[in-house]
C-alpha cells in the first residue's frame, strides 16, 4: 500500500472510532500548551525566594513552578502554598496547579519532568545544588555569591560548561538601566581614560552571644549545616522561625557566609567588572584591611578598606566610607551609578532629584551622551529572570552567565582571604592562585563535613 493510500485509511478509521473536538483550545497546541511551558522547582523557600525569586518567575507565563524543596518542613509547606495561591489567583481556579513539596533537593532533581531550578538557599548551600542541578540536566538560576571558595566555584562553571546548561547569576543590577548605561558610557570614554573606580560597601554589626535552643522539629539541622563544622543550634544563627521575611542570622555566621564582601559586594564587583571590561578576568593584588568583632554569634566583617589593582592600570577601591554604589572616575570626569529610583523612561514619575541619587556625574551632559551605531552597546535586558527563561528556549547566553559570575565572585573571596591574614597579597587571575604564598593559597578551598559539599560530587 501506498503511503499516501495508508494515511487515507488510517484517517478515516481513526475517525470511524474516535470523536474529535470540532474547536480545539488554543492553550493545548498554542504559545501556553502545556509541553511549551518551562518547568520550575524552587530550591529553597524563605525571604529571597518569596520576595524576589519567585515572584519575578510567577508573572512570566512560559514559566511553570511545579515544586519546592526547603529543609525546613514548615517552609516547604509555605512554598508550595505561596506558588498555588499565586496560580489560583491568576486562573481563578483553586486546582491550577499542584506544586510538590520536598524535604530534599536531590529527591525533586531526579524528577523528568523539571526543566530548570531557582536556588535561594544560604550562601554555603549554593555550589553544591546548583553543580548537582547541572549535571542532572536542569538549567539554573543561582542566588549571589556564586560560590564560598575560588575552588568550588572554578568547579561549578566547568561543570555548566561541559553540560551545556543555562546559568543565571542572581545580579540582577546588570537589568537595572542606569547600571548598563553607566558602564556603556565608561567603556565608550565618556569620562576619558578610566584609572580609579570607588565602591560603596558597608559591613556588618556584631551579635550578642546567644546560648543553645532545641532544634525545631520541623528543621534538619544537621543538612542545612552541610559541609560546615557541627555547631549547636541556635533561632539566630539559622532563621526566624515565625517570619519569612526578616533578615536571616546566617548572613553574619562566617561559617556559612563572608558577610557583605559576598552579600553585596558581587553586585557591585560585577556591575563595576562590566564598566572596567575586565568580566572574565580579575585584578592582580589585592589589600585589604577590616574589623571582625571580638565576641558575640555574628562574626563577619565589619568596617574595612579594599584596594585592588588591575593589569590595565585601574585601581579599585572598595569601603564602607563610601557612598553605596559605583563612581568611576577617569582623566576627564566621573560617573557615580547606584540603585535607587532612577529610571530611564520619561513617564516614570520619579523626581529628577532622586534619580540623581543614583545616577549622577562630573557633567550632566555625560549622562545624556547618546552611544552611537558603531559604538559599543552592551547586552541590554529589564527583567533578570524573564532574561534567564528566554535563554531556556532559545541556549543563548545570559546577561550573567557562570564564568562572570565566578570571576566577580572571585574578588569578594580574595578580598576576604586579604582580610583574614591582614595583608597584600599577588593574585594570578589566570591560574586563580595567589603569587608565592602558601598559606593564602590553602584558603582557596574549605574542608568539608561528609557526606556534604562539593569534594564528595562525583562529576562524570
Amino acid at each position: 500500500m501506498k503511503r499516501r493510500d495508508f494515511l487515507k485509511s488510517s484517517t478515516a478509521a481513526m475517525a470511524g472510532t474516535m470523536l474529535l473536538p470540532s474547536i480545539v483550545p488554543s492553550t493545548v497546541f498554542g504559545k501556553n500548551a502545556p509541553s511549551n511551558k518551562i518547568n520550575v522547582a524552587q530550591i529553597g523557600f524563605g525571604r529571597i525566594a518569596m520576595t524576589h525569586d519567585l515572584a519575578e518567575t510567577l508573572p512570566f507565563d512560559e514559566a511553570r513552578v511545579i515544586a519546592v524543596a526547603d529543609l525546613d518542613a514548615d517552609r516547604a509547606i509555605k512554598g508550595k502554598q505561596f506558588i498555588e495561591d499565586y496560580y489560583s489567583k491568576k486562573s481563578g481556579s483553586k486546582t491550577a496547579v499542584d506544586v510538590r513539596s520536598y524535604g530534599d533537593y536531590r529527591e525533586m532533581l531526579l524528577r523528568k519532568d523539571v526543566d530548570a531550578v531557582i536556588i535561594s538557599t544560604p550562601d554555603h548551600w549554593h555550589a553544591q545544588p546548583a553543580i548537582e542541578a547541572a549535571l542532572a540536566g536542569k538549567d539554573v538560576y543561582l542566588q549571589k555569591p556564586t560560590s564560598l571558595t575560588i575552588a568550588e566555584g572554578r568547579m561549578l562553571s566547568d561543570v555548566v560548561k561541559r553540560k551545556g546548561i543555562i546559568l543565571q547569576m542572581g545580579t540582577q543590577q546588570r537589568a537595572m538601566p542606569q547600571f548598563r548605561i553607566a558602564a556603556e558610557l565608561v567603556r565608550n570614554g565618556r569620562i576619558g581614560k578610566l584609572h580609579t573606580v570607588k565602591i560603596g560597601l558597608p559591613g556588618d554589626p556584631s551579635g550578642p552571644e546567644a546560648a543553645q535552643m532545641p532544634v525545631p522539629k520541623n528543621l534538619n539541622y544537621e543538612m542545612w549545616l552541610g559541609s560546615t563544622p557541627e555547631i549547636y543550634y541556635t533561632e539566630i544563627r539559622v532563621h526566624p522561625q515565625n517570619s519569612l521575611t526578616d533578615r536571616p542570622g546566617w548572613l553574619r555566621c562566617e561559617q556559612f557566609g563572608a558577610g557583605m564582601i559576598t552579600g553585596w559586594g558581587q553586585h557591585h564587583f560585577d556591575a563595576a567588572a562590566w564598566g572596567m571590561d575586565t568580566e572574565y578576568t580579575g585584578p592582580v593584588s589585592v589589600n585589604a584591611m577590616a574589623q571582625f568583632p571580638k565576641s558575640g554569634l555574628w562574626n563577619v566583617h565589619g568596617d574595612f578598606i579594599a584596594v585592588a589593582e588591575y593589569l590595565n592600570g585601574v585601581t579599585m577601591i572598595t569601603s564602607g566610607g563610601f557612598p553605596n554604589g559605583i563612581r568611576y572616575e577617569g582623566s576627564e570626569g566621573w560617573i557615580f551609578v547606584s540603585r535607587g529610583d532612577y529610571s530611564a523612561t520619561a513617564s516614570d514619575p520619579v523626581s529628577k532629584s532622586k534619580s540623581s541619587k543614583a545616577f549622577d556625574a562630573s557633567d550632566p551632559r555625560i549622562l545624556n551622551s547618546v552611544i552611537n551605531e558603531n559604538e559599543i552597546h552592551l547586552y541590554n535586558i529589564n527583567n533578570q529572570h524573564g532574561n534567564w527563561l528566554e535563554c531556556i528556549k532559545t541556549r543563548k547566553e545570559p546577561i550573567s552567565p557562570v564564568e562572570k559570575g565566578h570571576r566577580a565572585c572571585s574578588i569578594c573571596l580574595i578580598t576576604h582571604i586579604s582580610m583574614k591574614l591582614g595583608r597584600k597579597l599577588q593574585w594570578n587571575p589566570v591560574s586563580e592562585l595567589f603569587v608565592n604564598d602558601e598559606e593564602a593559597n590553602k584558603m582557596l578551598s574549605r574542608s568539608q563535613r561528609f557526606p556534604y559539599g562539593t569534594s564528595y560530587i562525583t562529576v562524570k
